[in-house]
């Protein structure tokens, strides 16, 4: 979809379809709505008696968040159709709603065969907000709300598409705020919508070896610096958890490390872990033939912190930013890892397998070890990690949030907020720290049926604040985000799409553009 800025009337675009907004509160259109509301058959070019008016004062549409109205131009204006978005209640009006009302007309118009689109930009004008910020969110809502994903379709690519989305304004003074914003939302939606394809190949289309040559081959395409190690390099610096998880898979591991700014010398402001388990079949603790039909979205996290770092590096983030990405199969054969087995880490950490499902803590500790070698500031992860987490925070609703910082706890809530990306912050009492206790090794790797989310993430605080003898003790501020349930979407609605979600890639975009930490 190309997108274009002019400094124009909305009403005499020549399009295939103008896109505006009312607010559910509002009686009368105003702003834009207003001059197509006149321009659409009002009386003598009374306000209020035009095309859009006559709907709603006949009770038709009333503006609520993510209703759309169609009338159509008659030859009274250029365009063939008008699309009139709801933004729901005025004082809510947020950049989350921007994106979803925007991504909800522009998928309106999709399905009804438009190729050229006008639209205002939402918010921009009564609704106050800053301009490039509305600006940002309307086309972010608008690519991610158009994603269509049809890459295993035998008939090919028989998609309808947008060509081109005009954005207008008539108030000059704006327009270069909008640019900017266009610019920041195409970065921001080609990110979420990359994590969604991702997250949407077969698994046998995406394995560890592809997801690090697609993350390989992006980022030398825009200069990023991008390092893949393989299963020869992983064994090298001892990473046995990863190891252990993959032994199982006729696909060898890689682990990818991803940096915006590896030649100024100084420590990452922000280092990022994303769980990149491309299939999970929970080894021999095997899954139900039902929970593992979406396994292949075991690798959301890694999706998104690829994607997110990718779109960061695009948005010449003002701090250097590193992202992890370990890459597995958790499969079962022969030379599997069994329940029982013990392992040793990266960290030195023994570990007994007591449930060969809860491997993406196993991966992520080594990850974790691994990272501090940069001494970042902050530390955040992002997995599909347990269920218990969508038990909690209810499938498709919310991910969890566990931190020992409440700073960075208080960004990345803040962040979560701006995104329209729902978490919610869960506990780490130190009670957790006896579910995880093992009579043969070091700790164990599930606290059991009783041990839940808590016990997991203080499984990861063990890598966190861990020193290895001689070391200088580093426990960098540290969050960890468990996005189980919200790797897909069941339903489309606003910016979502039925499938793969790409949640967490905004959040970690809007920490790392966020003030100093």
């Amino acid at each position: 979809m190309n997108i274009t800025v002019v400094c124009k009337q909305i009403q005499a675009q020549a399009v295939d379809a103008i896109v505006v907004n009312l607010c559910e509160d509002v009686a009368l259109a105003n702003g834009a709505s207003a001059a197509v509301d006149t321009a659409l058959g009002s009386t003598d070019g009374v306000p209020g008696s035009g095309a859009i008016s006559r709907l709603t004062a006949l009770g038709d549409f009333r503006g609520r968040l993510n209703e759309v109205a169609l009338i159509y131009g008659n030859g009274l204006i250029p365009a063939t159709r008008v699309l009139v978005v709801g933004l729901g209640k005025s004082e809510a009006l947020s950049a989350e709603r921007v994106r979803q009302a925007s991504a909800t007309a522009i998928r309106k118009a999709r399905d009804l065969g438009c190729k050229r689109v006008a639209s205002v930009v939402h918010g921009a004008g009564i609704g106050g907000m800053d301009p490039r910020i509305a600006a940002r969110a309307t086309v972010d809502g608008a690519l991610t709300g158009a994603y269509q994903f049809r890459e295993h379709r035998s008939k090919g690519d028989d998609t309808q598409r947008i060509a081109e989305l005009v954005l207008v304004e008539h108030d000059r003074a704006k327009i270069d705020a909008i640019k900017s914003g266009v610019r920041e939302g195409e970065a921001i939606a080609t990110a979420v919508n990359t994590a969604r394809r991702w997250v949407n190949l077969a698994p046998n289309a995406l394995n560890p070896q592809v997801l690090a040559d697609e993350a390989r081959k992006q980022a030398q395409h825009i200069g990023l610096s991008c390092e893949v190690l393989g299963e020869a390099e992983i064994r090298q610096l001892g990473m046995g958890a990863l190891l252990a998880v993959s032994q199982g898979s006729a696909n060898p591991p890689r682990f990818v490390v991803l940096d915006t700014a590896p030649d100024i010398g100084t420590e990452p402001d922000l280092l990022l872990i994303g769980k990149g388990v491309t299939f999970d079949s929970g080894g021999y603790s095997i899954k139900t033939a039902e929970g593992m039909l979406t396994m292949k979205g075991d690798m959301a996290g890694a999706a998104a912190v690829i994607a997110a770092t990718l779109a960061l590096h695009e948005l010449k983030a003002p701090r250097r930013i590193v992202a992890l990405a370990p890459m597995v199969e958790n499969m079962i054969s022969g030379g599997a890892t069994r329940p029982g087995d013990v392992i040793t880490t990266m960290a030195g950490i023994t570990v007994e397998i007591a449930n060969t499902d809860a491997e993406g803590r196993l991966i992520l500790a080594d990850a974790i070890h691994y990272a501090k070698r940069f001494r970042p500031r902050a530390i955040v992860d992002i997995a599909t990690l347990t269920g218990v987490s969508a038990m909690a925070m209810g499938e498709g609703v919310a991910a969890s949030l566990i931190s020992n910082n409440d700073g960075l706890c208080a960004r990345l809530l803040s962040a979560s907020e701006s995104s329209g990306e729902r978490l919610w912050r869960m506990p780490l009492f130190a009670e957790y720290a006896d579910k995880i206790k093992s009579d043969y090794a070091d700790i164990k790797n599930t606290g059991g049926s009783k041990g839940g989310l808590g016990a997991s993430a203080y499984f990861l605080k063990r890598f966190v604040d861990h020193s290895a003898a001689g070391e200088q003790s580093f426990p960098p501020a540290w969050a960890h985000i468990d996005m189980a349930g919200m790797a897909f979407a069941s339903d489309t609605r606003g910016t979502s799409v039925r499938g793969a979600s790409g949640f967490g890639v905004r959040t970690l975009i809007e920490l790392a553009l966020s003030g100093e930490r």
